[in-house]
């Protein structure tokens, strides 16, 4: 599948900006209002691209009524060939391009180019809001690119086939390390590879070899944190010819919420006891049928017993 494209042809092609900073959230706005490629219109991750009032991770899928209205407001119709860029090396474009996909457009294309680079080649740039005409396109949702918790339910279980891969970095796939989610630690049996790898000077690199983690036919199931930086990795391994891929949308996020769901971490088999004491509490945990995660916790949380009564 042709994913990447290198085009600054403005008069053939519809332009989606996407540019968003995480944790500034109108400084993509800002700077489409400044300057845009001319014709250019502005999708906001937070605003349009998620549902940030439903549950379903850090950056839920919109619902099928949203994602319509997006469109339809947008001008869009499926003969539209479709560009989406954002500041260069970032997720944004991506998670634009997948919902496009989602909705059934089939002439849609990341730019591997950023903006900066973008006018540097010499696209037309305006600080002109294009006035759109509404469409009435409504979207025919492609349900084969998407995954739920359920579904990621059903691989482990062995219901479904396909392989989970991690889009995160190593240390928070190993739960090592977490910065954003209240635990540390992946979805059971995930496999990963690290979305930044796929960034080279500013652009996503096509230049890239999966065969490490995944192999040609495997349905694959990208997920990240949040379900934004795993787009580029699934836009990547599209362009690259996997083509049994989904999207878990709500991703690492969503999978916690429901305290039932077991994570993985990378951590020696059992924690360290030192004395006589801590010893006896760890056997009986792991005789009452404590492991992993739950282990560390109860057996952390008996010590501080312990050394209170002492």
């Amino acid at each position: 599948m042709k994913v990447f494209i290198e085009t600054l042809d403005t008069d053939q092609y519809r332009w989606i900006d996407t540019r968003y900073e995480l944790g500034n959230p109108d400084a993509g706005k800002n700077l489409y209002e400044q300057e845009h490629i001319k014709g250019a219109i502005y999708w906001d991750l937070e605003k349009d691209m998620s549902d940030m009032s439903s549950e379903g991770g850090r950056h839920p899928m919109p619902s099928h009524q949203q994602l319509e209205n997006l469109i339809q407001n947008s001008g869009l119709s499926p003969k539209d060939d479709i560009v989406v860029y954002d500041q260069g090396g970032s997720p944004f474009a991506a998670r634009a391009w997948w919902l496009l996909k989602y909705c059934g457009f089939e002439n849609v294309y990341i730019s591997q180019m950023g903006y900066t680079e973008l006018k540097g080649k010499g696209v037309a740039v305006t600080e002109d809001v294009p006035q759109i005409a509404p469409s009435d396109y409504s979207p025919v949702f492609n349900s084969d690119i998407y995954a739920d918790r359920q579904y990621v339910k059903n691989i482990i279980k062995g219901e479904e086939l396909g392989i989970l891969l991690d889009a995160r970095s190593p240390e928070r796939y190993a739960g090592t390390e977490e910065p954003l989610d209240r635990v540390a630690g992946r979805i059971p049996g995930a496999h990963n590879f690290d979305w930044s790898q796929l960034v080279s000077h500013g652009k996503l690199d096509t230049d890239v070899d999966f065969s490490s983690v995944i192999q040609q036919l495997e349905p694959v199931v990208v997920y990240c944190g949040s379900g934004v930086t795993a787009a580029p990795l699934y836009a990547m391994l599209a362009e690259k010819g996997y083509d049994s891929l989904r999207l878990y949308t709500g991703s690492y996020s969503d999978w916690i919420a429901d305290p039932e769901n077991e994570v993985e971490i990378d951590r020696e088999e059992h924690p360290e006891a030192s004395d006589e004491d801590t010893r006896a509490i760890l056997a009986k945990l792991i005789e009452e049928g404590y492991s992993g995660e739950m282990l560390m916790k109860k057996f952390e949380y008996e010590k501080s017993l312990l050394q209170d009564k002492k």
